[in-house]
C-alpha cells in the first residue's frame, strides 16, 4: 500500500464532502491526530475503520485501498434466455 497516496485520496474525499479532520475523528471514533496522520502518509486507518470511513467519505474500501477513485464498473447485459425450439407439430389422424 502507498500511504501517501491513500493519505491524499482521504484528505481529497474528506474536503469533498466539507469536513474538517476533527468532524471525521468524531464520527469515526478516533482522534483528529490519527486522521492528520493518515493524510500525511505517516499511518494508515485500521482494517477496522474502512468500512466506516469509506461510508462517512462516501467512496469504497477499494477506492481506499487504491488511492484513487475507480471508474464504475460496466453494467452487465441482461441475461437473455435461451430460444426455446418450437415443439413439433401433432400430426392428424388418418
Amino acid at each position: 500500500m502507498e500511504n501517501q497516496k491513500i493519505g491524499a485520496f482521504i484528505c481529497e474525499a474528506r474536503k469533498a464532502k466539507g469536513l474538517t479532520q476533527k468532524q471525521l475523528s468524531e464520527a469515526l471514533g478516533v482522534t483528529d491526530k490519527a486522521v492528520s496522520k493518515w493524510e500525511r502518509g505517516v499511518s494508515c486507518p485500521d482494517i477496522s475503520l474502512l468500512t466506516p470511513l469509506a461510508g462517512v467519505l462516501g467512496v469504497t474500501v477499494t477506492e481506499l485501498l487504491a488511492g484513487e477513485a475507480q471508474p464504475p464498473a460496466p453494467e452487465a447485459e441482461a441475461v437473455k434466455p435461451a430460444p426455446q425450439p418450437a415443439a413439433p407439430a401433432a400430426k392428424a389422424e388418418e
